[in-house]
């Protein structure tokens, strides 16, 4: 049945139904297999269903933070912060792509939107000071990666709500492994930087300039140590951070830069709820499909299947992995999370596999499909940005889903990487 709803789902893609139209005729389609009439009334309690947990109201929060922090001038000195911190170095300008990444990803919890508030304001600067334009966009790209793996993440508030994960937990199990992968990338961008001769922006670390950078920037700072701090001393859950955070940036857009205006709260608010819908709209259509798949229980009867090739956790989690993998490359990434989640988190469950370590892994998993043909949105964002041919975007884009790749063996051979700070907050 789930090979039948997945060529569904991919004919209604090619026929051009938009995403959440194509999961809502895949289940349909399941409906009709399963052949009981009187099962349709269910579509509707599971569309409105899928959207009710209460965790899930961290998302608009987390995307509204990362929308006024733009418009409030806070995008622009925390750039600035990372060239003063990172920019004497060989080619500097990337590497302060990174870091901003790094930073940008304790906002927001998107790649997406690292990926257009970082390049549009890198990627002209590299183009600008020499960088090959398709590098700088492969870059770019590839440090949005970061977004969803440094807390908040929408796709760790996905996960937790799906399985009954806490989700605190699981945004401390993700501060390491985004580190590790800012680390990655910057060692793959020494490397380029090296192979290329890329210019440095600065030609000496200045303590007087980092001062002033950093003072500048200190009101940046704020949110997303509201948000990490908040939840990592118990003093908020992820929705309230969320909340807490969007009324600083408020108050800092409002009374310190006084760059915010009323029209730009609206235009915040506005973006803000069309991101939202959109992603609501295809969680909706997406459980539907998901509860479809568990009635027909097959997770238990793919559970054997996998097992019997898989003897370990480790061998189960490389299995699941490649198919997530694989299934993602050709799936937009909240729709593969959705879909996916019901299916394998049993699954790893059943090989002893700690639902933090396999919330992470599959976080990563499907973030790397960002960057990956066909449906990569980050590289469509980037291009745009960048005016730059996808052909030799990808050139560049590689080097990065491998380090990518890598990082995400380490997180599967070595538990601990993501389990120990959750362990040692006593979680």
């Amino acid at each position: 049945m789930s090979i039948m709803l997945l060529g569904v789902f991919f004919i209604a893609l090619i026929c051009g139904l938009p995403l959440f139209a194509a999961m809502l005729a895949t289940a349909i389609a399941g409906f009709a297999h399963i052949g009981d009439v009187s099962q349709f009334r269910l579509m509707i309690q599971q569309f409105y269903g899928g959207m009710e947990p209460f965790s899930l109201l961290a998302i608009p929060y987390f995307i509204l933070v990362g929308e006024l922090m733009g418009c409030a001038g806070l995008t622009h000195r925390l750039l600035r912060f990372s060239e003063a911190l990172v920019g004497h170095f060989k080619g500097g300008l990337g590497y302060v792509t990174v870091v901003a990444s790094i930073i940008f990803a304790g906002v927001n919890g998107s790649a997406a939107a690292d990926a257009s508030a970082v390049g549009s304001i890198m990627i002209p600067a590299m183009k600008k000071g020499g960088y090959p334009a398709s590098y700088a966009a492969g870059l770019t790209a590839g440090s949005s990666l970061i977004g969803p793996i440094i807390p908040p993440s929408i796709f760790m508030i996905l996960f937790g709500a799906m399985t009954k994960t806490n989700v605190g937990a699981l945004f401390m199990a993700g501060v390491l492994p985004g580190l590790l992968l800012g680390v990655a990338f910057m060692l793959m961008h020494r490397i380029s930087a090296a192979r290329l001769n890329l210019p440095t922006v600065n030609t000496h670390f200045s303590l007087a300039e980092l001062g002033n950078a950093t003072g500048a920037a200190v009101a940046s700072l704020v949110a997303p140590g509201i948000i990490i701090g908040g939840i990592l001393f118990g003093f908020m859950t992820p929705t309230e951070s969320g909340a807490v955070a969007s009324l600083y940036v408020l108050a800092v857009g409002f009374l310190w830069t006084r760059e915010l205006t009323f029209k730009a709260v609206l235009k915040a608010l506005s973006s803000t709820v069309r991101l939202t819908s959109v992603i609501f709209v295809v969680i909706g259509a997406a459980t539907i499909v998901g509860w479809i798949l568990a009635s027909e229980q097959v997770p238990q009867k793919l559970a054997p299947m996998i097992l019997d090739y898989a003897k370990t956790p480790t061998t189960v989690l490389l299995l699941m992995s490649l198919i997530i993998f694989i299934v993602g490359m050709f799936m937009e990434e909240i729709a593969a999370l959705v879909l996916l989640t019901p299916v394998f988190a049993p699954l790893a469950a059943a090989a002893g596999i700690d639902p933090l370590h396999f919330g992470i892994v599959m976080t990563l998993n499907i973030t790397i499909a960002l960057i990956t043909p066909p449906m990569g949105a980050c590289v469509y964002i980037v291009a745009s940005i960048g005016s730059v041919p996808l052909e030799k975007m990808f050139r560049h884009i590689w080097p990065f889903a491998f380090v990518a790749v890598l990082c995400q063996l380490l997180l599967i051979l070595f538990p601990g990487i993501s389990l120990w700070l959750p362990r040692m907050l006593g979680y």
